[in-house]
């Protein structure tokens, strides 16, 4: 059977996962072996996700899973998004996610749940059920994705979202292979996105990959064309996981970048300075 959530469009046996990790082939049907199925749980700021102009200073409930689409070897959270079904994890089910998120609002003051850490949209049939139930509690729905998705689960999940951070992880085609994953995609993605909630994107800058200042200049022209306004966070790169070779990112590296991108666009942050 063909998986139809991601472009990779994995042809599984029964029995076979695909190269996400998080879904397989069972009982004659693609279903995600993660549903339900807890990493991680965390009340972070809104600014951590990143999140600049979407309830500055607030606090969200942030839970994830396993599995990624992608394959980059400077991945920060390779120990759960790089694992498959044998990882340690939790049962949360979405009423019960609610239910936490509600109990954090009370005692925190929480806006809602972020679907974070992992690639949220490889379960995004969890994400689908569990934002439901958020919305209708009267709560915020983010989504921390790398837009690595077919149209048809975009469609599925925009009527519960309410902002999304969307990874642009670079703006070549070569670039994105190496990474596993398909520019175009992303670009279709963000597109129907920022037409229907709030959406802020992050370039992590990788020497090598995608620093150099023709690339950035044709990012922030593209970006500026779906809409000007849309905030571009550019993340300072570390050496971890599988790419561990030269050093991290310049902080004049970034600075040089965000330069180039304020020429289109409004809004233009740094991290990991």
């Amino acid at each position: 059977m063909r998986c139809k959530v991601c472009m990779h469009h994995c042809e599984l046996a029964p029995g076979q996962t695909g190269r996400c990790r998080a879904r397989k082939n069972t009982d004659g049907e693609i279903r995600p072996v993660n549903y339900g199925r807890v990493t991680s749980v965390a009340l972070d700021p809104i600014e951590k996700k990143p999140l600049a102009d979407f309830h500055p200073g607030s606090l969200i409930l942030s839970v994830g899973s396993f599995g990624c689409n992608l394959s980059c070897p400077f991945c920060q959270n390779h120990s759960i998004s790089q694992a498959g079904e044998d990882i340690y994890t939790e049962e949360l089910m979405p009423e019960e996610l609610c239910a936490l998120a509600l109990k954090c609002r009370d005692e925190r003051g929480n806006i809602g749940v972020a679907y974070t850490y992992n690639e949220a949209l490889v379960g995004y049939e969890y994400v689908r059920d569990s934002a439901k139930l958020v919305h209708e509690a009267g709560l915020l729905n983010v989504i921390v994705t790398n837009g690595e998705a077919e149209e048809a689960v975009l469609d599925e999940l925009l009527p519960y979202t309410d902002a999304m951070n969307i990874d642009l992880k670079a703006f070549t085609d070569e670039a994105y292979r190496k990474l596993g994953g398909d520019l175009e995609t992303v670009k279709a993605f963000i597109r129907k996105a920022a037409g229907s909630c709030h959406v802020e994107l992050t370039t992590l800058v990788v020497p090598g990959l995608n620093d150099s200042a023709a690339e950035m200049e044709e990012e922030a022209a593209w970006i500026a064309s779906v809409d000007p306004g849309i905030v571009l966070h550019l993340s300072r790169y570390f050496p971890r996981y599988r790419h561990t070779e030269g050093g991290p990112t310049t902080v004049e590296t970034i600075y040089a970048l965000k330069a180039v991108a304020e020429k289109h666009m409004y809004t233009v942050l740094t991290g990991n300075l």
